[in-house]
């Protein structure tokens, strides 16, 4: 046995002596090996859940963290798990924060005021929201509300102006877009919709 070894046995056997002894002198009680049961079973739990939580989607750190509360996870536990998973990189803010933004902004064409109360009732901090909304330019939100714009008026021809107006006007309303870059998209549409240039 090395010297270093024989450090390590010594040390390892006064520190055991010690615990033995203020047990004995009724002082800290001795590792209890079903509370350490518990404990490495609740971590198991908390893992699973996790993980089952993980394969059927993308979850933020916070929703994480509210699947494990509804399940009576400890919080201590819930901690230590998502730390873990944190660092081996299953739980990621911020590439969770740039996916959303992504997916729902040419999924369901959402403008950034959309986009962004999406990530907070996701739980996503507010600088990593940021950053991950600074990815779309003023001209893609543009672009992208014209041509939610061209895609509706499409199905709308035959009816008046006003009316036109202001559906298309609701619709990006809902996606999150401001009054002014609304209707200069919307006046633009309706300016190069075949049925209002001149013949």
């Amino acid at each position: 046995m090395t010297s270093g070894t024989q450090d390590h046995a010594g040390r390892a056997a006064d520190a055991l002596a010690d615990a033995l002894a203020s047990s004995s002198k009724g002082g800290a009680p001795a590792p209890d090996p079903e509370r350490r049961d518990r404990e490495s079973d609740a971590h198991s739990a908390a893992r699973q859940i996790v993980l089952r939580q993980l394969a059927m989607a993308p979850r933020s750190r916070a929703q994480l963290e509210e699947k494990l509360a509804q399940r009576d996870c400890p919080a201590d536990v819930a901690a230590a798990v998502l730390d873990r998973m944190t660092e081996v990189g299953l739980v990621d803010d911020q590439a969770y924060a740039q996916m959303l933004v992504r997916s729902q902004q040419a999924g369901r064409g959402l403008a950034k005021h959309a986009l962004a109360r999406e990530l907070r009732t996701k739980g996503i901090d507010v600088d990593l929201a940021q950053e991950a909304l600074a990815s779309i330019s003023e001209a893609d939100e543009r672009a992208r509300a014209r041509a939610l714009v061209d895609k509706k008026l499409r199905g709308m021809h035959g009816l008046g102006i006003p009316v036109q107006t202001r559906r298309l006007a609701g619709m990006l309303a809902r996606k999150g877009y401001s009054p002014n870059l609304t209707y200069a998209v919307i006046r633009d549409a309706i300016a190069d919709a075949p049925e209002y240039l001149p013949d």
